[in-house]
Formats: structure tokens, C-alpha cells, sequence
């Protein structure tokens, strides 16, 4: 099995940061085209302060300042948010 911190970097640089950003893209059209809504801003706000703290986790990777156990709650977290992500695409 993969290093838990390989596996997480993987995760995050793979698929929470890259649908973040299409996320963001999608809300700052909003924006431009003037259709956006309060709560719009909110989530813009809200997804932009997230990949700065997945790239916080990134940095504390790549300088081995976080140990297997706090990776892999960290992994366990993020697997469960794409998980529920689903359930709500699926309904």
C-alpha cells in the first residue's frame, strides 16, 4: 500500500483542487454575468479560503511537518466530503 501522505497529496492535487477550482470558475461567471446571489458569494469566499487550506496541507507535506496519523485523518475527512458530494449529485 501507498504512503498515506502520498496517497493524500494524490487526492488533493488529483481531484479536491482541481473541482474546486472549476467550482470557483463557475461562481466567478456568475459574478460577471451579474446573476450572482448572496449565498453565491458566500460559497466563492468560502472555496477560495478551502484550496488555500488543501495547499497548507500540501506545504506541510512536502516539509514533513505532519505525521501518518494526522494524514490519514486528514484523507479519512476528505474521502468522506467527496462521498456525501455524490449521494447529494445522485439525488
Amino acid at each position: 500500500m501507498e504512503n498515506i501522505k502520498t496517497e493524500l497529496k494524490e487526492i488533493i492535487t488529483e481531484t479536491m483542487i482541481p473541482e474546486s477550482t472549476d467550482f470557483i470558475k463557475e461562481l466567478e461567471t456568475l459574478v460577471e454575468n451579474k446573476t450572482v446571489k448572496k449565498d453565491d458569494l458566500d460559497s466563492l469566499s468560502d472555496m477560495k479560503s478551502f484550496i488555500e487550506e488543501l495547499e497548507t496541507i500540501l506545504n506541510a507535506i512536502e516539509k514533513d511537518l505532519i505525521s501518518d496519523d494526522e494524514a490519514q485523518e486528514i484523507f479519512d475527512k476528505i474521502e468522506y466530503m467527496i462521498k456525501e458530494h455524490s449521494v447529494k449529485e445522485e439525488e
